[in-house]
């Protein structure tokens, strides 16, 4: 009994143990922007077919490579294989890794999805020896800020400069993370031409250029942070290989460069001295309060502006409304601004332009107004008084209320505009209409649409015995299919063009779907004897059909040999030029 409980137990054991494994392995969940993700796709037996996922938010700056172990311990063999993909993140927040599938032993497994959070860009590591290091590669992305410590509504601004080495060529950049400045006004400055100039950086020869200016208001006093811009940049750097007449070689490759976070102390405005009407203006100012008229007829109106210009936070604070006697009808400001906004901060003018109309004769006091601002230069508060306005109404009714010109501030019920023409004229003339209204039975409508249904049938069975005939025709179908597929390939690798190896495939795919739409044969009889045989056969000219091959071979050596982007925009236009050579030739 033992023996068969011992062999039962062993032919568990060797079961578990010969069990298929597949499962995706990630160096970490959680990473900066700028940072690189390996993830392996690992799997105890070898199997074929293998389909990666499609890493969407992720591109793939690594792989994909192999890895194959196998061991003997104690009679009994281990295996492993994995596949091995170095993944840059393109987007903040969760990405999911998709399932990975493979064929083992006639069974397709799957791995599970994976999340991974991705945050803003962290500061890079400076050892060698960490193994999240990467050189910088003679690139650098700096955020240079005008002042950390400024008052609460003071200007500050913020330049990003992209400097790079002498020896280094930056070809195209994408901006994958923009800045966020959270509790600041922000504003940013165009540059209409990017200007490259000679710099120093660390004290060595750089050329940089100005990628962005902004100008920030803090809008909160503490600590705030100002979140980092995030490139990536498209880089030709040299190489320790020489080509046969002793020129240094590049490879192209890319890189993702951040600023980032930079913190901002803001201190907060004194409260000693603060004037009971500030409203948050901080800079330097000028105030006026200007009526238009001061002498003026019943009926008429004048234009009251109160207008605030210099240099400072012109848009973030509110203007002082006057109060005017009851007697005067004031109705809801006109607001405008004339504000630019240089590197320095806004200037400019604010204005708010008040209607007043007046309902009595008589004089009346608009007290004067007052306007208060920090001033930056002096760090204390200044007050500006406008001198009181005597408006004289020279006609009109007269007030019964004695009141009327002492109270400013009192409301006043307003009264509705009269209109000279309230009523419309009576009409002499009358037009009558008929209530009578035709039936819809009978009528010409009714018949129309009747019939309408008949007359479509003839037009049906003729359409249906034209698609009868279109799909009887096998071979020409196949023949517009490829037609149609190989113009799609092309399209899709005009498209991929800036990515090696989705161009490739799409390229492969147009060549041979050419092939199947011209010469009639399907993909399994599509070797290279065969096809210089039968366009031979068709008059195609010999060095047109070798470009032809020479073209199929280079798709499916590029896909996994370093290529340049000038080679892919030359593969491309020899597939455009092969293509047409044979459409005219056979």
């Amino acid at each position: 009994m033992r023996k068969y409980i011992a062999a039962l137990i062993l032919i568990c054991f060797q079961g578990l143990s010969a069990q298929v494994q597949f499962e995706a392995k990630v160096s970490k969940q959680t990473l900066g922007l700028n940072e690189r993700l390996r993830i392996d796709f690992i799997m105890n037996e070898d199997g074929d077919n293998f389909t990666p996922p499609s890493f969407e938010g992720f591109r793939v700056v690594g792989g994909p490579s192999q890895q194959v172990s196998q061991t003997w311990i104690n009679g009994r063999a281990t295996f492993n294989k994995s596949y091995i993909y170095i993944l840059l993140p393109q987007q903040r927040g969760t990405l999911t890794i998709k399932q990975a599938t493979i064929e083992i032993k006639g069974q397709t497994y799957k791995t599970a999805p994976i999340k991974i959070n991705v945050t803003a860009p962290i500061d890079e590591s400076k050892d060698p020896s960490s193994p999240d290091y990467v050189p910088s590669g003679g690139i650098h992305l700096i955020a240079e800020i005008s002042n950390t410590n400024p008052y609460l509504n003071q200007p500050i601004t913020v330049v990003y400069k992209l400097y790079v080495s002498n020896n280094v060529s930056v070809r195209n950049w994408k901006e994958i993370d923009s800045p966020k400045f959270n509790d600041f006004w922000s504003q940013n400055i165009d540059i209409k031409n990017l200007v490259v100039e000679n710099g120093k950086y660390n004290g060595e020869d750089y050329r940089y250029v100005v990628l962005r200016k902004t100008v920030l208001y803090p809008q909160k006093s503490g600590k705030l942070t100002i979140e980092p811009l995030s490139l990536d940049i498209v880089v030709d750097q040299p190489t320790n290989r020489r080509d046969i007449f002793g020129r240094v070689q590049f490879v192209t490759g890319n890189k993702t460069v951040s600023a980032g976070s930079k913190v901002i102390n803001v201190k907060a405005l004194p409260e000693a001295g603060k004037p009971q009407d500030f409203t948050g203006a901080v800079g330097k100012f000028n105030f006026v309060v200007k009526p238009s008229k001061t002498e003026l007829r019943h009926g008429e109106s004048l234009d009251l502006d109160i207008s605030v210009s210099g240099n400072g936070n012109l848009k973030l604070f509110t203007l002082p409304k006057p109060i005017v006697p009851s007697a005067l009808e004031m109705y809801d400001p006109v607001h405008s601004e004339q504000v630019t906004t240089p590197l320095s901060g806004m200037q400019g003018k604010i204005a708010d332009k008040y209607t007043i109309i007046p309902q009595y004769q008589g004089n009346y006091t608009i007290k004067g107004l007052t306007f208060s601002y920090f001033d930056l230069s002096t760090k204390t508060y200044k007050t500006i008084t406008s001198n009181d306005i005597v408006i004289k109404v020279l006609d009109g009714p007269t007030s019964s209320d004695s009141s009327v010109a002492a109270t400013p501030g009192a409301t006043t019920n307003k009264q509705a505009v009269k209109s000279t023409n309230q009523f419309r004229f009576i009409a002499l003339k009358t037009q009558l209409h008929s209530t009578h209204k035709e039936d819809f039975f009978g009528s010409g409508l009714f018949y129309t649409l009747l019939f309408l249904p008949f007359l479509f049938i003839p037009i049906i069975i003729l359409a249906k015995k034209k698609k009868e005939a279109i799909d009887s025709d096998v071979v020409g179908n196949k023949r517009k299919m490829s037609n149609r597929l190989a113009k799609k390939y092309l399209s899709e690798a005009k498209k991929q063009i800036n990515n090696k190896e989705p161009f490739y495939i799409a390229l492969e795919k147009a060549l041979h779907n050419f092939l199947k739409a011209k010469l009639h044969i399907e993909t399994s009889e599509m070797s290279k004897d065969k096809i210089r045989e039968i366009l031979l056969d068709r008059n195609a000219r010999p060095e047109t059909i070798n470009d032809f091959i020479n073209l199929t071979e280079n798709c499916e050596f590029a896909r996994y040999a370093p290529y340049s982007s000038v080679a892919i925009q030359q593969d491309f236009d020899k597939a455009v030029t092969v293509i047409s050579e044979l459409e005219k030739q056979i």
